[in-house]
């Protein structure tokens, strides 16, 4: 194994593990600085014990990359190999395998934690045939949420990396912000563009439940929305967000209420997918509403909403639940090819 390769390893398992992002971020910026450094001074440096030295790598990493070189898996990564050898969920792995794409991801455009390139690269390795990016909308300033200039911008570097990647496509996308009277949180013409809109709430979350129906029937009868994002908005545990955890109680979250007959249905009419949400703390929709979902014919998406390349494998916990639930996997859109998704946004 390579150091680099092992240094890359080991952050995805940790990413996947939900170490706590300074963890996460030594093995990453190792990596960032070994790829930029020849590999015989790489060899030099650990050989003499100077590679410690060097900005951005410190003891820990550099002793992943001494036992890399030296022909062994280091003992570090041997051990996070162990722990994820345990299941991230219990079943799944039939839908899992019937799976071409992941229909919400970030990058460090906006809240997440790597490149777009890494994230691609991550998802290309797990099999995917394509993926959306699906960075934040303006209005999420704590997310970076990306202006119609830089949305723009982020398109033409999308284009640049599906050049390079075929049969693998990136699809353009955001995660839109449904405002308080269900409009979205981007220009109309600008999100016409777009390969997937997955269109969420993320504010004023406690809204009475009619108020809150409106709101999302509003957004999910828009011809510009694909898909419902993590649509109660409930957190189970705590989440971290740029390095720290969640300090306002013990970081869980109640669900929104809303009447989800009513938008489910309105989800079934308008063609609206409604996303089984895999994060770990989010695990949205709740199970009584996922089959009340089944039951109104909706289509689904299960997706990880990965916010680091190791997240993207967490998408296991949501096929798993949609299993339970019932869920017809023709009614998926993520086992679907990247032409027939994008003849299903487009109709």
């Amino acid at each position: 194994m390579e150091p680099l390769e092992a240094l890359e390893r080991v952050a995805f398992l940790l990413e996947r593990s939900r170490a706590k992002t300074y963890r996460v971020q030594a093995f990453r910026t190792a990596a960032a600085v070994l790829a930029g450094m020849p590999s015989d001074e790489v060899a030099r440096r650990s050989a003499t014990g100077s590679l410690e030295r060097v900005r951005g790598v410190g003891p820990k990493t550099a002793l992943v990359v001494r036992e890399a070189l030296l022909g062994q898996v280091p003992e570090y990564l041997q051990k996070l190999e162990t722990e994820a050898a345990v299941p991230l969920a219990d079943g799944g792995e039939s839908l899992r395998a019937s799976l071409r794409g992941d229909c919400h991801l970030h990058s460090d455009w906006s809240d997440g934690g790597s490149p777009i390139e890494e994230m691609g690269r991550t998802a290309i390795a797990l099999g995917h045939e394509w993926a959306v990016l699906t960075d934040h909308s303006p209005r999420l300033t704590v997310a970076r949420g990306l202006s119609p200039e830089r949305l723009r911008e982020q398109l033409g570097v999308v284009a640049e990396l599906n050049a390079r990647w075929a049969p693998f496509r990136l699809l353009t996308g955001i995660e839109c912000d449904i405002l308080t009277d269900g409009s979205l949180d981007q220009e109309p013409e600008l999100l016409d563009q777009l390969d997937l809109v997955v269109a969420s709430v993320h504010s004023e979350l406690r809204m009475e439940s009619a108020k809150m129906t409106h709101r999302l029937v509003t957004a999910v009868s828009n011809p510009l929305v694909d898909v419902l994002g993590h649509c109660t908005g409930r957190l189970l545990i705590a989440r971290e967000h740029r390095g720290r955890r969640s300090t306002s109680g013990d970081g869980r979250r109640p669900e929104s209420q809303f009447d989800a007959q009513r938008v489910f249905e309105a989800c079934a009419a308008h063609g609206t997918a409604v996303e089984i949400n895999s994060r770990p703390e989010r695990l949205d929709p709740p199970m009584r509403l996922l089959g009340l979902a089944v039951e109104t014919g909706v289509h689904f998406a299960v997706d990880t909403d990965a916010h680091a390349p190791g997240q993207l494998d967490w998408q296991i916990i949501g096929c798993a639940r949609a299993e339970q639930a019932g869920v017809p996997a023709d009614r998926i859109i993520n086992t679907w090819s990247a032409a027939d998704l994008l003849a299903w946004t487009r109709a």
